[in-house]
């Protein structure tokens, strides 16, 4: 099976929250973890480039937000030039330049920490032309400089987004070429 797992989000967002809003810092990041028939990789985009601005409002103990990122496919390192073309041939970077993350909620996150606290929130993910909505789980905590940390962890497939995993290739002993595909 070939499986992203994405939203390996860091955002780093000034709190408290001035007017209704949070700033997504530049250095914010994002690592896709992925698992084929051969073996396992990290993809990443190391950092956002840019600084944003989301929307807040509180209702009943959530957080709404208003806002979204979009992130460079082209900026995807797998840290393999062979697999970061293919990653981003899969995601169709030339059609589809910017995979977008639209944020929605997040759940319950009350007073914040420097130990981790486990949040929930609803994202929409826009990936090669097509959105889908995805609960996430999120580790929230505040550092000394009140500065929020919010990873989030979900576990997708490509055929979520009807794309097709590429295929991986292995060479033999006897330098065959060597393809073996599970599809999703």
């Amino acid at each position: 099976m070939f499986y992203l797992n994405i939203l390996w989000l860091g955002l780093l967002l000034l709190w408290p929250p001035q007017k209704g809003r949070w700033i997504i810092n530049q250095n914010s990041n994002l690592s896709v973890n992925g698992t084929t028939n051969i073996n396992k990789f990290t993809c990443d985009i190391p950092s956002y480039g840019q600084t944003d601005t989301l929307m807040i409002s509180k209702a009943a103990g959530d957080i709404m937000l208003s806002g979204m990122i979009g992130l460079k496919v082209l900026s995807f390192d797998c840290h393999n030039k062979m697999m970061t073309a293919d990653l981003r041939k899969t995601l169709k970077e030339k059609e589809y330049p910017l995979l977008y993350i639209r944020f929605l909620t997040l759940d319950g996150v009350g007073d914040l920490t420097l130990s981790p606290k486990a949040i929930n929130g609803l994202v929409n993910i826009k990936l090669a032309g097509i959105t889908k909505r995805f609960d996430v789980n999120y580790q929230v905590s505040v550092d000394a400089d009140n500065v929020i940390h919010l990873l989030g962890s979900k576990e997708i497939k490509f055929s979520d987004f009807n794309l097709t995993p590429p295929q991986i290739r292995r060479h033999d002993q006897n330098r065959r070429s060597i393809v073996r595909y599970i599809s999703p």
